[in-house]
Protein backbone atom coordinates (compact mmCIF):
# COMPACT_ATOMS: atom_id res chain seq x y z
CA UNK A 1 0.00 0.00 0.00
CA UNK A 2 1.43 3.42 -0.99
CA UNK A 3 2.23 5.53 2.47
CA UNK A 4 2.62 8.60 0.73
CA UNK A 5 1.31 11.22 3.05
CA UNK A 6 0.68 15.17 2.88
CA UNK A 7 2.62 15.80 5.68
CA UNK A 8 4.27 14.38 9.20
CA UNK A 9 0.77 15.29 11.00
CA UNK A 10 -1.19 12.63 9.12
CA UNK A 11 1.05 10.07 11.31
CA UNK A 12 1.51 11.55 14.69
CA UNK A 13 1.37 9.36 17.68
CA UNK A 14 -2.67 9.93 18.49
CA UNK A 15 -1.80 11.14 21.96
CA UNK A 16 0.04 13.87 21.13
CA UNK A 17 -2.70 14.74 18.30
CA UNK A 18 -5.12 15.14 20.61
CA UNK A 19 -2.87 17.20 23.30
CA UNK A 20 -2.21 19.40 20.74
CA UNK A 21 -5.71 19.76 19.35
CA UNK A 22 -6.47 20.28 23.16
CA UNK A 23 -3.81 23.00 23.69
CA UNK A 24 -5.26 25.12 20.67
CA UNK A 25 -8.78 24.93 22.19
CA UNK A 26 -8.53 28.39 24.53
CA UNK A 27 -7.21 30.56 22.03
CA UNK A 28 -9.66 29.71 19.69
CA UNK A 29 -12.39 29.79 22.53
CA UNK A 30 -11.08 33.52 22.83
CA UNK A 31 -11.36 34.20 19.03
CA UNK A 32 -15.28 32.93 19.21
CA UNK A 33 -15.89 35.28 22.14
CA UNK A 34 -15.07 38.03 20.74
CA UNK A 35 -17.06 38.06 17.62
CA UNK A 36 -20.70 39.46 18.67
CA UNK A 37 -22.26 35.64 18.15
CA UNK A 38 -19.82 34.26 20.58
CA UNK A 39 -19.75 36.65 23.00
CA UNK A 40 -23.50 35.84 23.77
CA UNK A 41 -23.37 32.26 23.18
CA UNK A 42 -20.25 31.72 24.99
CA UNK A 43 -20.51 33.85 27.98
CA UNK A 44 -19.44 33.05 31.02
CA UNK A 45 -17.01 30.47 29.90
CA UNK A 46 -13.65 30.85 31.02
CA UNK A 47 -11.63 30.13 28.00
CA UNK A 48 -8.49 28.94 29.41
CA UNK A 49 -10.14 26.05 31.31
CA UNK A 50 -11.52 24.74 28.22
CA UNK A 51 -8.55 22.14 27.84
CA UNK A 52 -10.45 18.84 27.10
CA UNK A 53 -12.94 17.34 25.67
CA UNK A 54 -14.93 17.26 28.63
CA UNK A 55 -14.89 21.14 29.24
CA UNK A 56 -15.51 21.19 25.26
CA UNK A 57 -18.59 19.16 25.21
CA UNK A 58 -20.56 21.64 28.26
CA UNK A 59 -20.05 24.32 25.68
CA UNK A 60 -23.56 25.14 23.61
CA UNK A 61 -23.77 23.19 19.65
CA UNK A 62 -24.40 25.50 16.99
CA UNK A 63 -26.44 23.96 14.71
CA UNK A 64 -26.96 25.08 11.45
CA UNK A 65 -30.38 25.66 11.77
CA UNK A 66 -29.65 28.11 14.36
CA UNK A 67 -26.61 29.81 12.18
CA UNK A 68 -29.39 30.63 9.26
CA UNK A 69 -31.92 31.82 11.76
CA UNK A 70 -28.94 34.38 13.37
CA UNK A 71 -27.71 35.73 9.93
CA UNK A 72 -31.12 36.31 9.13
CA UNK A 73 -32.07 38.11 12.38
CA UNK A 74 -28.86 40.12 11.56
CA UNK A 75 -29.70 40.65 8.14
CA UNK A 76 -33.21 42.05 8.91
CA UNK A 77 -32.12 44.38 11.19
CA UNK A 78 -29.18 46.00 8.82
CA UNK A 79 -26.33 44.31 11.33
CA UNK A 80 -23.90 41.71 10.37
CA UNK A 81 -24.92 39.20 7.22
CA UNK A 82 -22.56 36.84 9.01
CA UNK A 83 -24.71 36.52 12.19
CA UNK A 84 -21.93 37.79 14.31
CA UNK A 85 -20.04 34.68 14.13
CA UNK A 86 -17.39 35.80 11.44
CA UNK A 87 -14.29 37.59 12.70
CA UNK A 88 -13.92 38.67 8.96
CA UNK A 89 -16.20 40.75 6.45
CA UNK A 90 -15.87 43.88 4.47
CA UNK A 91 -14.73 47.15 6.21
CA UNK A 92 -17.78 49.31 5.25
CA UNK A 93 -19.37 46.66 6.83
CA UNK A 94 -17.63 47.10 10.10
CA UNK A 95 -15.54 44.59 10.02
CA UNK A 96 -12.10 44.47 11.49
CA UNK A 97 -10.25 42.46 8.98
CA UNK A 98 -11.32 41.98 5.07
CA UNK A 99 -12.44 38.57 3.79
CA UNK A 100 -10.95 37.54 0.02
CA UNK A 101 -14.50 36.59 -0.47
CA UNK A 102 -18.42 35.92 0.78
CA UNK A 103 -20.40 32.60 -0.55
CA UNK A 104 -23.98 31.88 -0.45
CA UNK A 105 -25.26 28.82 0.50
CA UNK A 106 -28.52 27.22 0.16
CA UNK A 107 -30.69 28.93 3.06
CA UNK A 108 -29.26 31.03 2.32
CA UNK A 109 -26.57 31.05 5.14
CA UNK A 110 -23.70 33.35 3.84
CA UNK A 111 -19.76 32.20 4.58
CA UNK A 112 -16.74 34.27 4.49
CA UNK A 113 -13.34 33.48 3.06
CA UNK A 114 -10.16 34.49 4.45
CA UNK A 115 -6.96 34.91 3.15
CA UNK A 116 -4.62 31.99 4.39
CA UNK A 117 -3.17 29.69 1.51
CA UNK A 118 -5.81 26.32 1.38
CA UNK A 119 -8.00 28.64 3.59
CA UNK A 120 -10.65 25.40 3.28
CA UNK A 121 -8.02 22.86 3.84
CA UNK A 122 -8.80 20.71 0.99
CA UNK A 123 -5.63 19.78 -0.22
CA UNK A 124 -4.94 17.17 2.16
CA UNK A 125 -8.03 15.47 0.69
CA UNK A 126 -6.65 15.63 -3.07
CA UNK A 127 -3.20 14.66 -1.57
CA UNK A 128 -4.84 11.49 -0.45
CA UNK A 129 -7.23 10.92 -3.89
CA UNK A 130 -3.34 10.84 -5.69
CA UNK A 131 -3.55 14.44 -6.88
CA UNK A 132 0.27 15.84 -7.24
CA UNK A 133 1.95 18.91 -8.18
CA UNK A 134 1.92 19.50 -11.95
CA UNK A 135 -1.45 17.82 -12.43
CA UNK A 136 -4.33 19.68 -14.21
CA UNK A 137 -7.38 19.80 -12.70
CA UNK A 138 -10.76 19.83 -14.23
CA UNK A 139 -12.81 21.50 -11.45
CA UNK A 140 -16.34 20.69 -12.07
CA UNK A 141 -17.81 22.14 -8.74
CA UNK A 142 -19.94 25.62 -9.14
CA UNK A 143 -17.94 28.50 -9.03
CA UNK A 144 -21.06 31.02 -8.81
CA UNK A 145 -22.61 32.09 -5.08
CA UNK A 146 -21.73 28.69 -3.46
CA UNK A 147 -17.99 27.88 -2.30
CA UNK A 148 -17.10 24.43 -3.73
CA UNK A 149 -15.43 25.27 -6.41
CA UNK A 150 -13.21 27.46 -4.72
CA UNK A 151 -12.75 25.33 -2.16
CA UNK A 152 -11.62 22.58 -4.31
CA UNK A 153 -9.30 25.12 -6.21
CA UNK A 154 -6.99 26.57 -3.63
CA UNK A 155 -6.91 22.72 -2.33
CA UNK A 156 -5.47 22.12 -5.89
CA UNK A 157 -2.93 25.52 -5.86
CA UNK A 158 -1.81 24.63 -2.42
CA UNK A 159 -0.46 20.88 -3.92
CA UNK A 160 1.04 22.86 -7.02
CA UNK A 161 -1.83 21.32 -9.23
CA UNK A 162 -3.09 23.63 -12.69
CA UNK A 163 -6.88 24.16 -12.12
CA UNK A 164 -9.12 24.49 -15.43
CA UNK A 165 -12.64 26.48 -13.80
CA UNK A 166 -15.12 23.82 -15.66
CA UNK A 167 -17.99 24.93 -13.09
CA UNK A 168 -20.70 22.78 -14.19
CA UNK A 169 -23.06 21.81 -17.08
CA UNK A 170 -22.30 22.67 -20.58
CA UNK A 171 -21.34 19.62 -21.00
CA UNK A 172 -20.04 19.57 -24.40
CA UNK A 173 -17.42 22.47 -23.90
CA UNK A 174 -15.96 20.54 -20.78
CA UNK A 175 -15.86 17.39 -22.95
CA UNK A 176 -13.90 19.08 -25.49
CA UNK A 177 -11.88 20.83 -23.23
CA UNK A 178 -10.71 17.55 -21.33
CA UNK A 179 -9.83 16.02 -24.78
CA UNK A 180 -7.78 18.65 -26.01
CA UNK A 181 -6.06 19.92 -22.54
CA UNK A 182 -5.77 16.04 -21.39
CA UNK A 183 -6.03 16.67 -17.51
CA UNK A 184 -4.94 13.91 -15.14
CA UNK A 185 -7.80 14.49 -12.33
CA UNK A 186 -11.56 15.96 -11.93
CA UNK A 187 -13.25 17.42 -9.00
CA UNK A 188 -16.70 17.58 -8.79
CA UNK A 189 -19.57 15.40 -8.10
CA UNK A 190 -19.49 11.89 -9.03
CA UNK A 191 -23.37 12.17 -10.85
CA UNK A 192 -21.32 14.99 -12.92
CA UNK A 193 -18.70 12.65 -14.01
CA UNK A 194 -20.62 9.85 -14.68
CA UNK A 195 -22.42 11.81 -17.15
CA UNK A 196 -19.40 13.32 -18.63
CA UNK A 197 -18.24 9.91 -19.17
CA UNK A 198 -21.33 8.78 -20.65
CA UNK A 199 -21.90 11.41 -23.19
CA UNK A 200 -18.13 10.73 -23.92
CA UNK A 201 -19.23 7.09 -24.61
CA UNK A 202 -22.51 8.28 -27.26
CA UNK A 203 -20.00 10.64 -29.00
CA UNK A 204 -17.32 7.81 -29.63
CA UNK A 205 -14.81 10.05 -27.53
CA UNK A 206 -12.27 8.88 -25.83
CA UNK A 207 -10.99 10.53 -22.38
CA UNK A 208 -7.90 8.18 -22.03
CA UNK A 209 -6.28 11.48 -19.50
CA UNK A 210 -8.02 10.92 -16.57
CA UNK A 211 -7.01 8.86 -13.91
CA UNK A 212 -7.58 10.27 -10.95
CA UNK A 213 -10.72 12.16 -8.86
CA UNK A 214 -12.04 13.85 -6.08
CA UNK A 215 -15.90 13.51 -5.50
CA UNK A 216 -17.63 14.77 -2.80
CA UNK A 217 -21.22 16.62 -2.83
CA UNK A 218 -23.34 13.76 -2.58
CA UNK A 219 -23.48 9.90 -2.29
CA UNK A 220 -20.95 7.83 -4.13
CA UNK A 221 -22.18 4.27 -3.85
CA UNK A 222 -19.94 1.43 -4.46
CA UNK A 223 -21.01 0.49 -7.84
CA UNK A 224 -20.10 4.05 -9.93
CA UNK A 225 -16.67 3.88 -7.88
CA UNK A 226 -16.04 0.23 -9.48
CA UNK A 227 -17.37 1.28 -12.90
CA UNK A 228 -15.25 4.31 -12.82
CA UNK A 229 -12.07 1.88 -11.75
CA UNK A 230 -13.06 -0.28 -14.73
CA UNK A 231 -12.14 2.81 -16.86
CA UNK A 232 -9.09 3.37 -15.11
CA UNK A 233 -10.39 5.95 -12.99
CA UNK A 234 -9.26 5.96 -9.26
CA UNK A 235 -12.07 7.81 -7.46
CA UNK A 236 -11.89 8.82 -3.70
CA UNK A 237 -14.23 11.07 -1.40
CA UNK A 238 -14.29 13.87 0.34
CA UNK A 239 -16.48 15.36 3.11
CA UNK A 240 -16.91 18.85 4.03
CA UNK A 241 -19.26 22.17 4.38
CA UNK A 242 -19.14 25.53 3.40
CA UNK A 243 -19.03 26.59 7.00
CA UNK A 244 -15.69 24.20 8.49
CA UNK A 245 -13.88 23.50 5.07
CA UNK A 246 -12.87 19.33 4.88
CA UNK A 247 -13.79 17.54 7.89
CA UNK A 248 -12.52 14.17 6.32
CA UNK A 249 -11.83 12.32 3.17
CA UNK A 250 -10.95 9.21 1.65
CA UNK A 251 -7.81 6.95 1.12
CA UNK A 252 -6.81 4.33 -1.11
CA UNK A 253 -7.50 1.72 1.82
CA UNK A 254 -10.88 2.42 1.32
CA UNK A 255 -12.11 2.13 5.07
CA UNK A 256 -13.91 5.16 5.99
CA UNK A 257 -13.24 8.62 6.12
CA UNK A 258 -9.66 9.81 8.05
CA UNK A 259 -10.46 13.33 10.02
CA UNK A 260 -8.59 16.67 8.77
CA UNK A 261 -5.77 17.48 11.04
CA UNK A 262 -7.22 20.99 11.22
CA UNK A 263 -10.94 20.19 13.01
CA UNK A 264 -11.49 18.49 16.00
CA UNK A 265 -14.62 15.90 16.01
CA UNK A 266 -17.25 14.76 18.24
CA UNK A 267 -20.03 11.89 17.53
CA UNK A 268 -22.90 12.94 20.13
CA UNK A 269 -26.85 11.92 20.09
CA UNK A 270 -28.80 13.78 18.26
CA UNK A 271 -30.88 17.03 19.33
CA UNK A 272 -28.33 16.96 22.04
CA UNK A 273 -24.88 18.08 22.98
CA UNK A 274 -24.07 14.93 24.59
CA UNK A 275 -20.70 13.11 23.07
CA UNK A 276 -20.78 9.13 22.02
CA UNK A 277 -19.23 6.15 22.63
CA UNK A 278 -16.74 5.29 19.81
CA UNK A 279 -18.99 3.05 17.45
CA UNK A 280 -22.12 4.61 18.00
CA UNK A 281 -24.20 6.30 15.22
CA UNK A 282 -25.11 10.08 16.08
CA UNK A 283 -24.50 13.36 14.74
CA UNK A 284 -21.36 15.18 13.64
CA UNK A 285 -20.00 18.17 15.06
CA UNK A 286 -16.96 20.04 14.17
CA UNK A 287 -14.80 22.40 16.30
CA UNK A 288 -12.36 24.22 13.76
CA UNK A 289 -9.10 26.04 14.64
CA UNK A 290 -9.96 28.58 11.81
CA UNK A 291 -9.51 32.51 13.42
CA UNK A 292 -11.59 33.98 10.63
CA UNK A 293 -14.26 31.97 11.41
CA UNK A 294 -14.05 30.58 14.75
CA UNK A 295 -16.65 27.96 14.53
CA UNK A 296 -17.00 26.14 17.64
CA UNK A 297 -19.35 22.76 18.08
CA UNK A 298 -20.94 23.22 14.69
CA UNK A 299 -23.85 20.38 14.09
CA UNK A 300 -23.14 19.37 10.92
CA UNK A 301 -26.62 17.53 10.83
CA UNK A 302 -24.89 14.48 9.25
CA UNK A 303 -24.71 11.08 11.11
CA UNK A 304 -22.05 9.34 11.12
CA UNK A 305 -19.79 6.77 13.49
CA UNK A 306 -15.98 6.31 14.61
CA UNK A 307 -14.51 3.31 13.25
CA UNK A 308 -11.97 1.72 15.66
CA UNK A 309 -8.51 1.34 14.96
CA UNK A 310 -6.06 2.85 12.38
CA UNK A 311 -6.23 3.48 8.76
CA UNK A 312 -4.28 0.78 7.08
CA UNK A 313 -2.22 3.64 5.42
CA UNK A 314 -0.83 4.19 8.53
CA UNK A 315 -2.64 7.90 8.89
CA UNK A 316 -3.66 8.23 13.05
CA UNK A 317 -6.31 9.96 13.16
CA UNK A 318 -9.96 9.11 14.43
CA UNK A 319 -11.96 7.84 10.71
CA UNK A 320 -15.17 7.97 10.15
CA UNK A 321 -18.08 5.34 8.58
CA UNK A 322 -19.38 8.03 6.14
CA UNK A 323 -22.30 9.86 5.60
CA UNK A 324 -25.13 7.71 7.26
CA UNK A 325 -27.73 10.20 7.23
CA UNK A 326 -29.43 13.13 8.67
CA UNK A 327 -29.31 13.82 12.17
CA UNK A 328 -32.65 16.35 12.21
CA UNK A 329 -35.42 13.22 12.70
CA UNK A 330 -38.20 16.10 13.45
CA UNK A 331 -41.74 15.00 13.22
CA UNK A 332 -44.72 16.30 13.27
CA UNK A 333 -47.37 14.09 15.60
CA UNK A 334 -51.01 14.91 15.74
CA UNK A 335 -49.87 18.84 14.88
CA UNK A 336 -47.20 19.00 17.42
CA UNK A 337 -43.51 18.82 16.77
CA UNK A 338 -41.28 15.93 18.13
CA UNK A 339 -37.45 16.32 17.71
CA UNK A 340 -34.72 13.97 18.85
CA UNK A 341 -33.56 16.04 21.49
CA UNK A 342 -37.15 15.14 23.44
CA UNK A 343 -36.18 11.14 23.19
CA UNK A 344 -32.78 11.84 24.36
CA UNK A 345 -34.39 13.83 27.02
CA UNK A 346 -36.40 11.37 28.25
CA UNK A 347 -33.41 8.83 28.37
CA UNK A 348 -31.26 11.12 30.41
CA UNK A 349 -34.18 10.96 33.16
CA UNK A 350 -34.22 7.56 33.10
CA UNK A 351 -30.86 5.81 32.86
CA UNK A 352 -31.67 2.58 32.86
CA UNK A 353 -33.02 2.93 29.11
CA UNK A 354 -29.76 2.35 27.18
CA UNK A 355 -30.74 2.85 23.67
CA UNK A 356 -34.12 4.45 22.07
CA UNK A 357 -36.47 5.09 19.39
CA UNK A 358 -39.73 6.71 18.83
CA UNK A 359 -41.74 4.61 16.23
CA UNK A 360 -44.46 6.84 14.34
CA UNK A 361 -46.79 5.01 12.45
CA UNK A 362 -50.85 5.51 11.12
CA UNK A 363 -52.67 6.62 8.61
CA UNK A 364 -55.07 9.14 8.05
CA UNK A 365 -53.92 11.57 10.39
CA UNK A 366 -54.03 8.85 13.15
CA UNK A 367 -51.28 9.02 14.36
CA UNK A 368 -49.55 6.45 16.93
CA UNK A 369 -46.02 6.77 18.71
CA UNK A 370 -44.31 4.01 20.36
CA UNK A 371 -41.30 4.83 22.59
CA UNK A 372 -38.99 1.58 21.67
CA UNK A 373 -36.47 1.87 24.40
CA UNK A 374 -33.85 -0.79 25.48
CA UNK A 375 -33.47 -1.79 28.89
CA UNK A 376 -31.64 -4.58 30.86
CA UNK A 377 -33.71 -4.70 33.65
CA UNK A 378 -37.19 -3.74 32.77
CA UNK A 379 -40.19 -3.75 35.29
CA UNK A 380 -43.84 -2.80 35.21
CA UNK A 381 -42.72 0.57 37.70
CA UNK A 382 -40.26 1.58 35.21
CA UNK A 383 -42.50 1.20 32.22
CA UNK A 384 -44.60 3.47 33.92
CA UNK A 385 -42.60 5.79 34.55
CA UNK A 386 -40.80 6.22 31.20
CA UNK A 387 -44.30 6.22 29.77
CA UNK A 388 -45.27 8.99 31.85
CA UNK A 389 -42.27 10.95 31.13
CA UNK A 390 -42.99 10.50 27.37
CA UNK A 391 -46.33 12.44 27.83
CA UNK A 392 -44.53 15.41 30.20
CA UNK A 393 -41.91 15.53 27.91
CA UNK A 394 -43.58 15.85 23.95
CA UNK A 395 -46.78 16.94 25.64
CA UNK A 396 -48.46 13.45 23.69
CA UNK A 397 -49.72 10.31 25.36
CA UNK A 398 -47.40 7.14 23.45
CA UNK A 399 -47.06 4.18 24.06
CA UNK A 400 -44.03 2.14 25.50
CA UNK A 401 -41.80 -1.19 24.51
CA UNK A 402 -38.94 -2.37 26.46
CA UNK A 403 -36.53 -4.42 24.58
CA UNK A 404 -33.73 -6.35 25.29
CA UNK A 405 -30.13 -4.86 25.01
CA UNK A 406 -29.13 -5.23 21.35
CA UNK A 407 -32.42 -5.07 19.74
CA UNK A 408 -32.18 -1.84 18.02
CA UNK A 409 -30.08 -1.00 15.03
CA UNK A 410 -27.61 1.44 15.84
CA UNK A 411 -27.91 3.67 13.19
CA UNK A 412 -28.54 7.03 15.53
CA UNK A 413 -31.86 7.11 15.11
CA UNK A 414 -34.40 8.54 17.85
CA UNK A 415 -37.20 9.27 15.83
CA UNK A 416 -38.46 6.91 13.34
CA UNK A 417 -41.65 8.11 10.71
CA UNK A 418 -42.62 5.07 9.16
CA UNK A 419 -46.38 7.00 7.70
CA UNK A 420 -46.20 6.68 4.29
CA UNK A 421 -47.28 10.88 3.92
CA UNK A 422 -46.69 12.86 6.45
Amino acid sequence: MNHDFHDALETRDPAARECALLAALPAQVRAAQATAAGAQCLAGVDAAAITSRGALARLPVTRKHELLERQQAARAAGGDPFGGFAAIGWLAQGARRPARRVFQSPGPIYEPEGAAPDYWRMARALHAAGFRAGDLVHNCFSYHLTPAGSMMESGALALGCTVLPGGVGNTELQLQAIMELRPQAYVGTPSFLRILLEKADAGSLALPSLRKASVGGEAFPATLRDALAARGIAAYQSYGTADVGLIAYETVAREGLVVDEGVLVEIVRPGTGDPLPAGEVGEVVVTTFNPDYPLLRFGTGDLSAVLPGPCPTGRTNLRLRGWLGRADQTAKVRGMFVHPGLVAEVMKRHPALLRARLVVEGENANDRMTLHAECATPDEALAQAVAQTLRDVTKLRGELLLVAPGTLANDGKLIDDRRQSH
